[in-house]
């Protein structure tokens, strides 16, 4: 998964269909569990642009998301919030909430 600033997210919202957000926390235990799961859900759809950042450099926008906690995926679709997951729960889990959006 690649990480990029919020400008090169901001792009990749703009020009994808649905784009993954990840937000993260360095020090967190749990984001690192739920970046591993990513790793292997992004695995399962290689159409889906999947991205993440460090939720620390981007104050105004966890703002403007409304985002209550690490780790959080963002889902967008045609350039909207569709859906925000703040409970990975596991990977069949996180394949089934993508797939529910195509």
């Amino acid at each position: 998964m690649e990480a990029l600033t919020l400008e090169q997210i901001d792009e990749a919202i703009e020009q994808e269909e649905i784009v993954c957000v990840y937000l993260y926390t360095p020090m967190c235990g749990t984001c690192q569990l739920a970046s591993r799961m990513l790793e292997i859900v992004q695995e399962l759809f290689p159409d889906i642009k999947f991205c993440k950042s460090d939720i620390n450099y981007m104050p105004e926008r966890a703002i403007s998301w409304s985002i209550e906690s690490v780790p959080c995926l963002l889902i967008f679709r045609n350039a909207q919030l569709e859906k925000k997951i703040y409970a990975f729960h596991s990977v069949p889990y996180l394949y089934e909430t993508i797939k529910k959006l195509l």
